[in-house]
């Protein structure tokens, strides 16, 4: 099991009051860290993690309100994580949208929402937590991608899903160029399908989806001091899946 020693560090998942956002963040309270739940609508959810990692790890938790396609709503949230635990260090970039209907079907509202969420959201996050990353020479930034973007396939279910997170992988490569002399690291998580997914497909790599833990150590072997040489990466936690047709 992967532990990177995170005592002392501040980290804040975005998304975290359910799903993988959640567990990400337990995950990063029991190897030490500082922990900020972030909530968008999820107000009594988020507290309770917040209370969870408290009580299973010690951690010092918090927890913040935001929309984090919203720049101002970005700059609050991010002070809020400053004035109760410090600087963010850790930053993992989870929110994204989901819309799993024909693209033709789909209205501009939910095009967007879904882009916005997912691009939107992982650049308002990340370059806000950039400057104070810069200042203290560390930092680690892990993007929550889809295992489809290194693969080239195609959904005309999923149009605005799969185009944004290929856009989060783009945006991942480029912030890991850029921040390369500055102690950051900058990587991407891309699972398939995970155990709490809205859409199971008939077959599933390994005979069963992602767990939890699966996404947590993959997250965490990107916060290891040991790899700290490791930027621009993308790590698939999707089985093996390769499949024929989409």
């Amino acid at each position: 099991m992967i532990e990177p020693d995170l005592d002392g560090r501040v980290a804040l998942v975005t998304g975290s009051a359910r799903g993988v956002g959640r567990e990400l963040l337990m995950g990063l309270a029991e190897c030490g860290a500082s922990v900020a739940v972030h909530y968008d609508t999820s107000d009594e959810a988020a507290a309770a993690v917040a209370g969870r990692a408290r009580r299973e790890h010690g951690a010092d938790a918090t927890v913040v309100q935001g929309d984090v396609t919203d720049p101002d709503d970005v700059e609050d949230l991010f002070a809020a994580v400053e004035d109760a635990l410090g600087p963010v260090e850790v930053l993992v970039n989870n929110v994204g949208a989901f819309a799993p209907a024909h693209w033709a079907e789909i209205d501009f509202e939910t095009w967007n929402r879904v882009l916005d969420t997912n691009v939107n959201g992982t650049y308002l996050c990340s370059k806000r937590a950039l400057d104070p990353m810069r200042e203290r020479e560390w930092g680690r930034i892990v993007n929550v991608g889809y295992a489809s973007a290194e693969k080239g396939l195609v959904n005309t279910q999923n149009f605005p899903y799969f185009v944004a997170k290929a856009g989060v992988l783009m945006f991942t490569r480029m912030l890991a160029a850029d921040t390369q002399g500055d102690g950051i690291t900058v990587n991407a998580v891309s699972p398939y399908v995970v155990e709490n997914s809205a859409v199971f497909p008939a077959e599933l790599p390994r005979g069963r989806p992602a767990s939890f833990e699966d996404v947590v150590q993959a997250t965490r072997f990107f916060l290891d001091d040991g790899s700290d040489y490791v930027s621009g990466a993308n790590v698939e936690v999707d089985g093996g899946w390769l499949p024929e047709t989409v």
